[in-house]
């Protein structure tokens, strides 16, 4: 079947970064809906192949279906729960055991919470850990090997406009993509002059159901947000410019300057005024 594919015009040093991205793989956490399942069509009609990754998997089929019918891309679809310690190094034990050279990595997985410290569920802040640092810390570092001795590769970290910031009633979820941020702009350092490409991607409010899981529920209607679209195409330019991170939205970059203007004390005050969990009127 031949394939569909659009390729971007982004350059380095004169090669079409996405000429030698196509017919590679990419593996995507989070794959089965929101900005992971976006990552994997946008990736998909630049002519890569795709290892997805998630716990749902019958909307990982659909999506696969959807993406080889348009494209003619390869899917394969693990199912795990990346918050398992055990789960990360067992599907890169399937991968190898595939045969699949993974070039470009996508940790996209992740979830928020917010609510008061009184009703602070440990056991989910703790999960929470094991997903956003500990499985994208280790995917990270189990596949680098392998494209340091090939001498190219790519990595990129979905972090948050939390992470230039403390929030709070969230504070464990910017924490943790505080984490994303600056650990993927150390290894951009580390890495840069030996062919591999680490970028850090901060979106702002995205048209997703993150509120809906982090327990703020109808909080995205009432704020401004960008579609998925947007975010993933930025994300996916700046890989192709070798960035250390991006902030997709001039809005949303424009605030990552007015947080290093502000003193510590009054940004995380006013981030009081957009999470504080609503109590509910007495009966």
């Amino acid at each position: 079947m031949s394939r569909s594919v659009s390729h971007s015009n982004k350059t380095v040093g004169g090669l079409n970064v996405w000429n030698r991205l196509a017919d590679q793989w990419a593996l995507v956490t989070g794959a089965s809906a929101g900005l992971g399942a976006e990552f994997a069509r946008q990736l998909a009609s630049r002519g890569m192949h795709l290892v997805l990754v998630a716990r749902r998997g019958e909307l990982m089929s659909e999506l696969a279906q959807e993406l080889h019918t348009k494209h003619g891309t390869r899917c394969e679809i693990i199912v795990a729960d990346l918050s398992d310690p055990a789960e990360p190094k067992r599907i890169l034990d399937e991968i190898a055991a595939k045969g699949i050279s993974i070039e470009l990595l996508v940790n996209n997985a992740g979830f928020g919470v917010v609510g008061e410290v009184e009703n602070a569920k440990v056991d989910r802040l703790l999960q929470l850990i094991r997903l956003n640092i500990s499985a994208l810390t280790e995917l990270t570092y189990r596949l680098l090997p392998a494209m340091l001795e090939r001498g190219h590769g790519a990595i990129l970290n979905v972090s948050s406009l939390s992470a230039f910031q403390p929030v709070a009633y969230m504070g464990t979820y910017a924490a943790s993509k505080a984490f994303v941020l600056h650990f993927s702009e150390a290894l951009h350092c580390e890495l840069k002059d030996r062919g591999i490409t680490v970028t850090a991607v901060c979106p702002g409010v995205t048209r997703t159901n993150f509120f809906d899981i982090a327990g703020a529920p109808g909080w995205l209607q009432k704020h401004s947000s960008l579609s998925v679209e947007p975010v993933v195409k930025s994300a996916l330019n700046a890989i192709a410019r070798r960035r250390q991170f991006v902030v997709p939205g001039w809005r949303n970059f424009l605030l990552t300057l007015l947080v290093r203007i502000a003193s510590r004390r009054r940004v995380v005050k006013e981030s009081t005024r957009f999470f504080r969990p609503r109590r509910n009127a007495p009966k």
